[in-house]
């Protein structure tokens, strides 16, 4: 019976590739919304609808309910908060008469309220997850007011105290507002695979693939699919499973003739085995394509494509095994937001955030403090970040019940929507810096179990009770920084979960207070701005060589340095800006000494060799050097000042690339020159020169790799930068640039912006055709310079 139920499997698969199948589609749900925001006045409750006369912005998502300042919380300004409504019509397609129509939105902040022509359908309460709703008994026929549908959403981002996860005024970032992510409206036959967000019952919903043994010889999973028949009678079928590497079947299962009744669901779980798999990896992030199909009459009447990657992570008191290799995860925190639009990031933004964090020299990323975007989780996968994926948490754990179930809710959500990707390390199901109740961490832990029985997963969290592994904040570890004594370390995995800002912030200089005592106290800190003077940015690099080199002598999985990119905070009116890079993208010297601790290989690619300095009268005549070389040699002007190998000193103790130090005599104006050698062998070179008059401006597009994107509201960095007659970039802060566009193109920043370090960022977004998209920038007296945007 097995050989005939193949070929069913592999024919049915095969006219599943060949054409979509019949009542089994995804339609973005994007464009033609409507949208009011309600600029002041009390909330409105639940059951407000918008009146008829109210004036309507014709909008596109991702949207964000308020473009914010670039710095939010300045003197008479603040996040936006309060009421805004969506609303979008559509018409009911004759073909769909019969089948299951869901909507699903993939965020809505913070509590949402959705009607369907005029029939309140949902509240859901919470901005970082999605929630999908069942349009089927509501839409109107074909022929009924021309079939015209209404769909409405009224948000309401204010503090919630049951959602979290703080007040907005006592909250260290913001949390935005809108339809600040897709949606998707989906048709399905009666007989289908369900969604996984509105699954009523503990590890449902959808398909779940778990990795039950992993090595180079051999990979095994079991995939379970949960069908539903909604059809009126009840119904037989198949479920196939093929998986395939790069367009090639690695392995394939067919079920059994399997029988349904009406309105009834089972979970059926199959086996897979891949021999020889290629494993995915930080260096080598090998994924495989699952297609799981329900086929009834001969048809496939169902599927679903799910993205996978083969690796074994085991983690221990004693470190972390990927694939069996000892690993060590040197890691940042990030902040989704951008500037202006907030959280509101087109898919090619985050898969563009993703690149540029994996390029600055890390293998994993704290998703601080909330689930981030799915295209984000899914370029996690694609270039090799392992991220630690948590609940939404800072600094609150209100006693209330409602409360409490809302995170047990959110965690169990949050693992439902991401089980799959080869990225998630572990669940942070912890409420970050607060003081949980015992029951509620039990809860937690319990949960991640629940959703994802069996081995190689991790729950995550603060306080040492409960979870698989230990968050521990480098902070709350040194005694330096006046905290209540740590918690002795307990015998379970640690991950240093943020590093490299506080103790610096709070006690300057570290470990050694008066080593660096002719320095003034913000010169001390790890919070330097892009612009600010030489000497505090690279003090922010010696903190983050510190810290991090402190963190290599711990029995820990990894780190993560506090952060990876500027953000605004709800409760100052500043930014945070202890990132390696700022909140425009643009790195600060500490990025430099990041890219210089991961290894090159042994060719030679992916060596690199920095210079920190901007070699100007100002400058420090002490040169350090950020190099993943044997040794670096030193020219000014030509000459050799030195050929030296890495630094070893009490900041370098662990480092696998200690930094190059070279002694000066002096400044001197002209050509600095880094040459970084492999043995014998030159593999890198960088050139620092002093600056002349600022001459005329480059311009360029900030893409990662990532074309920009028609008709996704894809938004992406124009740089103007401010260079001399040799190309040299002009480091001044406060030259004021002006920008225009040509084409469908629209300005998200001001059209004037002045230059940190000598590079003006705007925001732009591209619209639906790039024929004739163009940027033209202006300024400092400076002939105009042009770029087409493609």
């Amino acid at each position: 019976m097995l050989k005939p139920m193949l070929k069913t499997a592999t024919a049915a698969l095969a006219l599943l590739l060949g054409s979509s199948a019949a009542f089994a589609t995804d339609m973005p749900f994007n464009d033609g919304w409507r949208f009011h925001r309600v600029e002041s006045g009390p909330a409105l409750g639940h059951d407000a609808l918008p009146p008829a006369d109210w004036a309507w912005e014709v909008v596109r998502l991702p949207h964000t309910a308020h473009l914010e300042a670039r710095i939010i919380q300045s003197p008479g300004r603040a996040q936006w908060q309060g009421d805004a409504f969506y609303v979008k019509r559509f018409k009911t397609d004759p073909a769909w008469k019969g089948q299951r129509v869901t909507l699903r939105f993939e965020a809505a902040m913070n509590v949402a309220d959705v009607w369907l022509n005029g029939r309140h359908l949902t509240t859901h309460l919470g901005g970082f997850l999605p929630f999908t709703l069942d349009l089927t008994d509501g839409l109107k026929a074909p022929g009924d007011d021309a079939g015209e549908n209404e769909v409405v959403v009224h948000l309401d981002n204010r503090d919630n105290a049951v959602t979290g996860p703080k007040p907005l005024k006592d909250l260290d970032f913001n949390t935005y507002g809108g339809l600040y992510r897709g949606a998707t409206l989906s048709v399905r036959a009666p007989l289908h695979i369900t969604d996984e967000m509105p699954a009523g019952h503990v590890a449902g919903g959808g398909i779940v693939v778990r990795q039950t043994h992993v090595d180079s010889a051999r990979a095994d999973l079991t995939v379970t699919t949960e069908v539903r028949n909604d059809a009126a009678t009840g119904q037989r079928f198949t479920v196939t499973q093929r998986l395939l590497r790069d367009g090639r079947v690695t392995a394939q299962a067919a079920s059994t003739a399997l029988d349904l009744a009406a309105g009834a669901a089972l979970s059926l779980p199959q086996d897979l085995s891949v021999a020889r798999p290629r494993l995915w990896s930080l260096d080598d992030p090998a994924l495989y394509e699952l297609e799981t199909a329900v086929v009834a009459g001969g048809s496939v009447v169902d599927s679903r494509r799910t993205r996978i990657g083969l690796r074994s992570i085991v983690m221990t008191k004693d470190g972390l095994w990927l694939n069996g290799r000892k690993t060590f995860l040197r890691g940042v925190n990030r902040h989704q937001e951008y500037p202006y639009v907030g959280y509101a990031l087109s898919p090619e933004a985050n898969r563009r955030e993703a690149r540029l964090i994996k390029a600055a020299g890390f293998d994993y990323v704290r998703l601080s403090h909330y689930p981030q975007d799915p295209a984000f989780m899914d370029a996690a996968d694609e270039v090799g970040l392992l991220v630690l994926d948590g609940i939404p948490g800072w600094q609150y754990a209100p006693r209330d019940p409602a409360f409490t179930a809302q995170v047990v809710r959110t965690c169990r959500d949050m693992i439902r929507r991401d089980r799959n990707h080869a990225s998630v390390l572990a669940w942070e199901c912890s409420l970050n810096e607060s003081p949980m109740a015992d029951e509620l961490v039990d809860a937690l832990h319990a949960a991640v179990h629940e959703e994802l029985p069996g081995p190689g997963v991790y729950s995550a969290g603060w306080m040492p009770r409960a979870y698989d592994v230990y968050l521990q904040a480098r902070q709350h570890r040194l005694p330096e920084t006046g905290k209540e004594a740590p918690a002795a370390a307990p015998n379970k995995p640690l991950i240093v979960s943020e590093y490299g800002d506080w103790e610096y912030y709070a006690m300057n200089a570290g470990f050694q207070q008066g080593r660096w005592g002719d320095l003034l106290p913000q010169e001390r800190s790890s919070r330097q701005e892009l612009g600010g003077p030489e000497k505090g940015l690279l003090q922010q690099a010696i903190n983050v060589q510190e810290a991090h080199d402190d963190n290599l002598g711990l029995p820990a999985v990894g780190d993560g340095y506090w952060g990876m990119f500027d953000y605004n905070r709800g409760y100052a009116p500043d930014l945070e800006t202890s990132g390696v890079y700022s909140i425009d993208r643009l790195p600060k010297p500490a990025a430099f000494f990041f890219m210089s601790q991961r290894d090159a290989r042994v060719d030679g690619t992916g060596a690199m060799v920095h210079i920190s300095s901007r070699w100007t009268a100002d400058s420090d005549p002490v040169v350090k050097v950020y190099s993943n070389a044997d040794a670096v040699e030193l020219r000014l002007n030509g000459r050799v000042i030195a050929r030296q190998v890495p630094d070893r000193d009490r900041l370098s103790t662990h480092l696998r690339h200690p930094p190059f130090t070279f002694h000066l005599d002096r400044f001197e104006a002209g050509t600095l020159e880094a040459v970084a050698y492999r043995g014998d062998r030159a593999v890198a070179r960088h050139q620092v020169r002093t600056p002349g008059p600022a001459h005329h401006l480059e311009l360029s597009l900030d893409t990662q790799g990532v074309a920009p994107a028609t008709g996704h509201n894809d938004v992406l960095f124009v740089r103007a930068r401010l260079v001399d007659a040799d190309g040299t970039t002009v480091p001044t802060t406060g030259t004021d640039i002006h920008l225009s566009l040509a084409g469908d193109l629209t300005l998200v920043s001001r059209d004037h912006v002045p230059t940190e370090a000598g590079t003006a960022s705007f925001l732009i977004r591209v619209g639906d055709s790039l024929t004739g998209a163009a940027v033209t920038a202006d300024g400092a007296g400076l002939a105009a310079v042009s770029l087409p945007v493609r």
